[in-house]
């Protein structure tokens, strides 16, 4: 086992960037996600960190060991492909083993490993089928079986879920979290779907166009969003957000003029925003802070306002509901039980808690 760390990396494609200047420590033992949209530079991380890409700038550590000049094979890390990368003439356990044989390892041992980690994935009853009779499930579980048995002290996987169906993917998110906390081992991930991102990892790195927009937790990232992108990014559906909204004071009071409609501040948040009274700012609220008025939560700091119902979308445990107000959407996630028909006019209740402000040069959050 071993950290990881990338010291201001610097990737280029010509006169491309397609990683800027990346800086991350991950401790040994840590569930890491690269996340972003496609072409954000995630994969390319990973694959220089693989030894398949070189380093145009900065070094990347494994351990201790400065592994920039050293071959994919001696980094000690084992990769898992988004194709899984099986040999198609070979059966699942000469597919396990072909990387312990290249390093020569004794045939008892390779034996060993193969068959206790077939145990521990559920293939045990396939090792002896080639990859073409098994399901994408048992592909899956193959790949990631053979990279289990070589002990890495790094695992990097490349989008492995992306192959498969909707049930499938939500069974293996928690079968690659329970093998982690099972081996200890580091685990580096990269996926352009942020909901495996915010189940499976421990810490989450965000990134836009070869740049690292913030590095946390899921649960800061979700509720302290260090500006507009990774707010818009992490969530689903999107959080809502209101350009050109103006910060006033009236009587002691803080409003946000959204244009449209004019909402309070919370108290909690006066000392915070009252130097930006006057600017222009953006606003944004998650659709889960938008309520209906029947169906509000207790204990939230409420605003109302009126809006036209615009299309409902029954999910069984909720509503997706856009509201459209003077040519604005507003996305809203109520309760099951809120009775909304489209054309219909009704009231919607803002969580202003849970309000978020951003400067719109910087798009950086007020916090």
């Amino acid at each position: 086992m071993a950290s990881v760390t990338y010291r201001n990396v610097t990737k280029r494609w010509g006169d491309v960037e397609a990683v800027k200047n990346l800086s991350i420590e991950i401790p040994d033992g840590e569930f890491l996600v690269f996340v972003g949209p496609s072409g954000c530079g995630k994969s390319t991380s990973l694959r220089m960190l693989a030894g398949l890409e070189e380093i145009n700038e900065g070094e990347i550590l494994i351990g201790d060991r400065v592994v920039n000049n050293i071959a994919p094979k001696d980094r000690d890390i084992a990769m898992v492909f988004q194709s899984y990368a099986l040999y198609p003439h070979m059966t699942v356990y000469d597919n396990m083993a072909f990387g312990l044989r290249l390093r020569r390892t004794p045939k008892q041992v390779i034996d060993e490993r193969v068959r206790e980690t077939a145990a521990s994935l559920g293939i045990d009853a396939l090792l002896d089928r080639r990859p073409r009779q098994l399901s994408g499930g048992q592909r899956q579980r193959v790949a990631v079986g053979r990279a289990i048995v070589r002990e890495p002290a790094v695992f990097l996987l490349d989008e492995p879920l992306s192959n498969l169906d909707a049930k499938l993917r939500v069974e293996a998110r928690a079968f690659i979290s329970k093998l982690h906390q099972r081996l200890g081992t580091t685990f580096i991930y990269v996926t352009h779907d942020q909901v495996e991102a915010m189940t499976m990892g421990q810490r989450i790195a965000v990134l836009r166009a070869g740049e690292l927009m913030q590095i946390d937790t899921p649960s800061n990232l979700y509720d302290h969003p260090s500006n507009v992108f990774v707010a818009g990014f992490i969530g689903s559906p999107a959080m809502n957000f209101f350009d050109n909204s103006l910060l006033l004071e009236e009587d002691g009071q803080l409003f946000l003029d959204a244009g449209t409609y004019k909402v309070q501040i919370p108290d909690s948040r006066y000392e915070l925003y009252k130097p930006h009274v006057g600017k222009k700012l953006i606003f944004g609220i998650r659709p889960e802070d938008v309520h209906h008025p029947n169906y509000p939560p207790a204990d939230i700091e409420p605003a109302h306002i009126e809006s036209t119902v615009d299309v409902v979308e029954l999910m069984g445990n909720e509503k997706i509901v856009y509201l459209e107000r003077e040519g604005k959407t507003i996305l809203a996630r109520m309760d099951p039980r809120s009775e909304v028909q489209v054309g219909q006019v009704t009231g919607a209740v803002f969580n202003m808690a849970n309000m978020h402000l951003f400067d719109p040069e910087t798009e950086q959050a007020l916090q």
